[in-house]
């Protein structure tokens, strides 16, 4: 049974999944949100829905490690989709948030990130400038890669003006793997416009 975390929250992934957890998947699912008008008077179903000539939502999930000094080491998005060390890789980007299920996928091999990597800090933002308030269903969820139970999941509810948020951290902590639910809001086009926001959490 898949713990449902509250922002803030801390849990070891080994207890949670019941044995060693190596091969993990963090996945990331959203929705339009299904308002009658948006602000600028026109209906979200038609600019969101896949409509001709319809607009989408394009989120996009990135991972950032970490070593001791908080310094990055590497950062894998939409444009880098494996880290360096072939650890991390993404399953790649998701245009439109539509479809049931994880719309983007990054696999991580904690058995092969790098000694001198503390943490992953994943997070979420919006490409095209959309604000988090024509979101809505939005998670994310680690999943045991070897049998693809799902360990934890984190709901990402908070609506508003941001474009990104700053999900969650997998980190090292004697000698074990531990998820934190960060849960913070920032903005930002990239993982680059939210290091200031995200380094303060690695």
């Amino acid at each position: 049974m898949a713990v449902s975390l509250q922002k803030g929250q801390k849990i070891s992934l080994n207890k949670e999944a019941g044995g060693e957890l190596t091969q993990v998947k963090l996945g990331l699912g959203w929705d339009v949100a299904q308002g009658p008008q948006d602000k600028k008077g026109g209906f979200l179903g038609k600019l969101f829905g896949g409509g001709s000539g319809g607009d989408s939502i394009d989120l996009d999930a990135s991972c950032i490690m970490f070593d001791s000094n908080k310094q990055a080491i590497d950062a894998i998005w939409f444009s880098q989709l494996k880290s360096k060390d072939g650890s991390i890789v993404h399953t790649g980007d998701n245009r439109t948030g539509a479809g049931d299920g994880d719309d983007e996928v990054i696999n991580v091999d904690l058995s092969k990130v790098p000694a001198n990597v503390v943490s992953l800090v994943f997070t979420v933002n919006s490409f095209t400038g959309q604000t988090f308030e024509t979101v809505e269903n939005a998670f994310c969820r680690i999943i045991n890669a070897n049998n693809n139970a799902e360990v934890a999941r984190y709901n990402l509810s908070a609506q508003g003006g941001h474009t990104a948020m700053i999900m969650a951290k997998v980190y090292r902590h004697n000698n074990e793997w531990k998820m934190h639910a960060i849960g913070e809001t920032a903005s930002g086009r990239t993982f680059h416009d939210l290091m200031p926001a995200i380094t303060p959490h690695a």
